[in-house]
């Protein structure tokens, strides 16, 4: 994966010390319906310091966003509750505090960006409006100096003739500039954390790229933590430091960057890996991985990947495997990485 090592390059991970911005601890987030409980997330934990990219990736719906949602209590309550765990930041935790302070946190110190900019931004209002709606709750401007403020983070994003931009509508943009609105948004207050999720779905690659150079720019600019959310390895490759692999509401793997690339343990990860196109084998056939993500009403027992992994023993069907380091900084939740499970077998997966 030369994508890892070019992704390297784009900074080193910050120093873990001190105690983290961002710590998810054992995060439970439900959804009950007529037809049962969907636990869209059961028992997530990862971290984030200032500084660092994480990345969080997965097929879709093994509970990526609704763990994005979770964090600025965004989910719709009901039918979705917080049922369990821990979201520490910046010394709160998110699950306890009250909306009123909840509504101070949401864009001032955590921003995000949505995965469809022309379903988040309101049709209704220019995009300066809605940029400087923000600026004028979190940092107290008057209507002028929240207007020249939203006209600086156009111009930040790279958005051309920002002075007159800033009084046009969503649907007078492109995808492209949508998506820099939405980014201009989310950093308006100069947050500690940016959420994210999907940030270059339905881009060309060229806008992709200078999407993903501006998120990585003013992240070293504002020294803050980001939560990128995608199911595209090549982007992960290229911005995170860490890596957090998801499947069936689950943590399947983590490690830092170059080790997950280097190295993938757990079955799921290195299915997903064989599934990416390569220029040097173009002639190759592509391997999917057998099967289909569970419904989230009907998850297995056990190891949930034991319907599609083609290492699965009865055991793995009767037993949950604990995420446990199998490498320094390198964990996950697989019996045949387990050293005191009876299926210990490195070398199958190795």
């Amino acid at each position: 994966m030369a994508d890892a090592a070019q992704g390297a390059e784009r900074g080193v991970a910050p120093p873990r010390t001190g105690k983290p911005l961002l710590d998810i601890v054992d995060l439970k987030t439900y959804f009950h319906t007529d037809e049962g409980t969907v636990k869209a997330v059961d028992g997530v934990s990862y971290r984030a310091w200032p500084g660092e990219t994480v990345g969080l990736v997965g097929e879709s719906g093994c509970g990526k966003s609704v763990t994005a949602l979770s964090i600025l209590r965004l989910i719709a309550m009901p039918p979705g509750a917080i049922e369990g765990g821990r979201i520490e930041f910046d010394g709160e935790d998110l699950v306890q505090v009250p909306e009123a302070r909840m509504r101070q946190v949401r864009g001032g110190k955590i921003g995000m960006i949505f995965q469809e900019p022309m379903t988040s931004l309101n049709p209704v209002y220019t995009v300066g409006d809605q940029i400087a709606e923000a600026v004028r709750l979190h940092l107290n401007l008057s209507g002028k100096d929240a207007r020249d403020r939203s006209i600086d983070m156009l111009a930040k994003v790279g958005i051309p003739a920002p002075e007159r931009r800033v009084d046009e509508y969503p649907h007078q943009l492109s995808g492209g500039m949508r998506q820099r609105v939405m980014i201009a948004m989310a950093l308006s207050c100069d947050p500690k954390l940016l959420i994210a999720d999907e940030p270059t779905t339905a881009l060309d690659v060229t806008i992709q790229a200078q999407i993903l150079e501006l998120i990585h720019e003013l992240q070293k600019e504002l020294g803050m933590a980001v939560l990128m959310i995608t199911h595209d390895l090549g982007v992960i490759a290229e911005t995170a430091h860490r890596v957090v692999v998801m499947y069936a509401s689950k943590i399947a793997e983590t490690a830092d960057v170059e080790g997950l690339f280097a190295r993938p343990r757990h079955p799921y990860t290195r299915g997903l890996f064989r599934s990416i196109p390569s220029v040097a084998g173009r002639t190759a056939r592509l391997e999917a991985i057998e099967g289909n993500v569970p419904s989230p009403l009907e998850f297995p027992r056990g190891c949930k990947f034991h319907t599609r992994c083609p290492f699965a023993a009865p055991h793995c069907e009767a037993h949950e495997p604990p995420l446990r380091e199998v490498e320094p900084g390198h964990l996950a939740a697989c019996w045949l990485l387990d050293p005191s499970g009876p299926m210990y077998d490195p070398g199958k997966v190795s």
